[in-house]
């Protein structure tokens, strides 16, 4: 049965495509020529930074489209619809979705701000991430406050500036940061050091959620893109179409979860909250099945493993899965946790639903019990983000 109209949809993994004047509007005058600006180029609108070129894949926004007309090749504003670019736009495409809030991660930038990490000028990087943060805080969440999660990206190069921009943007109002899904494809400390303490502990001061896009850490199985840090030893595919990465793109947020279960973070902070965006839950019971496993057989002689944590357990403290149409999963709740899940509609990206998401929504939940929908569908996301109903 279709959900019914008192269940609202929060999404906790759209995506907002940047208009071309974002930096141009808030960089000091020195850094505008510098900075990320939208040029013409063979009758193709592109991006240029601090003398790179980045293409607008067209991936990033077909809502509206048939898959038919779908491609990687860059794409002009005037092929996306407005909603992808403009708030007043998109909350019309909300409504006629039938989604009530959402929570939008960046796209020039990267998931996590992994175009800023890359960057040779890191004063001018640093810059460009505080921009993006005032961007979406200002166009986006203060003009429709019900309707957008606020959320943050950080200078994950320097942890010291991330640690500082987690609290200038929650007094901004954010009630998350975009982090990547692994820091280690990025050669960062992973989630085992303990460099990242101060960084954990502003978030865990503000309750702010981190949340995790697949991808987001530059890492695709199987494949490389041109700037973007292969983990040693990957192994690479390079006959295979990109719907293999498509496919596998879940196995990122597999791999992160173990390594946080893993990790001592956990235990080290036990406030921390991270939400798995765009990875699916089928896999979830499985994962904390072999995590625990393995713990139970290999903890007795591994001296970096925790005695007394359950990886499982960990999980139903610290994690949240978050899915756009996985049936297998929906089917196993009850191994993953009522309260453990969210829904994501993923506009205006390929995966998503969009306009049919809520006609979609109600046919994989079908099944579940109404107050369980008001969970998935709702609720978990508004406790998880402090995003409270206000109509």
């Amino acid at each position: 049965m279709p959900l019914q109209e008192h269940h609202q949809i929060v999404s906790v993994d759209d995506h907002l495509i940047e208009h071309p004047r974002v930096w141009q509007d808030r960089l000091p005058e020195k850094f505008k020529e510098r900075g990320p600006r939208i040029i013409e180029k063979d009758d193709k609108h592109i991006w240029v930074y601090d003398g790179n070129v980045f293409p607008t894949v067209g991936l990033n926004a077909v809502a509206g489209k048939p898959p038919e007309e779908w491609g990687l090749d860059p794409v002009r504003y005037e092929d996306m619809i407005p909603g992808c670019y403009d708030p007043a736009a998109r909350v019309k495409d909300m409504d006629l979705d039938g989604v009530q809030a959402a929570m939008l991660f960046p796209s020039f930038p990267g998931f996590g701000g992994g175009v800023f990490f890359r960057a040779e000028d890191k004063e001018l990087a640093h810059l460009g991430v505080q921009a993006w943060n005032d961007y979406y805080a200002e166009e986006w969440c203060q003009a429709y406050p019900d309707r957008y999660i606020p959320m943050s990206i950080v200078p994950i190069w320097d942890i010291e500036l991330a640690t500082a921009e987690v609290y200038r943007t929650a007094a901004m109002g954010s009630r998350t940061i975009s982090f990547p899904d692994s820091p280690v494809p990025l050669g960062l400390p992973s989630f085992h050091s303990e460099e990242w303490t101060p960084f954990f502990r502003a978030c865990e001061e503000t309750d702010m959620v981190l949340s995790l896009h697949f991808g987001s850490s530059g890492y695709v199985p199987g494949f490389s893109f041109s700037g973007m840090q292969a983990v040693p030893g990957q192994m690479r595919m390079p006959d295979a179409p990109f719907a293999v990465a498509i496919t596998l793109f879940s196995s990122n947020l597999m791999w992160t979860t173990v390594d946080l279960l893993f990790s001592g973070a956990l235990q080290r902070h036990p406030n921390l909250k991270f939400s798995l965006a765009e990875g699916g839950i089928g896999w979830i019971p499985y994962i904390l099945e072999r995590s625990d496993f393995v713990w139970e057989r290999h903890r007795h002689y591994m001296k970096n493993i925790d005695f007394d944590s359950r990886p499982s357990e960990l999980f139903k403290k610290h994690l949240w899965g978050c899915f756009i149409d996985d049936e297998f999963g929906v089917k196993n709740l009850d191994l993953i946790g009522h309260d453990k899940v969210m829904l994501e509609i993923d506009y205006p990206h390929s995966d998503s639903n969009w306009p049919n998401s809520r006609k979609r929504a109600g046919e994989v939940l079908a099944d579940v019990p109404d107050d369980v929908v008001t969970k998935i569908a709702e609720t978990n996301a508004r406790e998880l983000f402090r995003f409270p109903r206000t109509s």
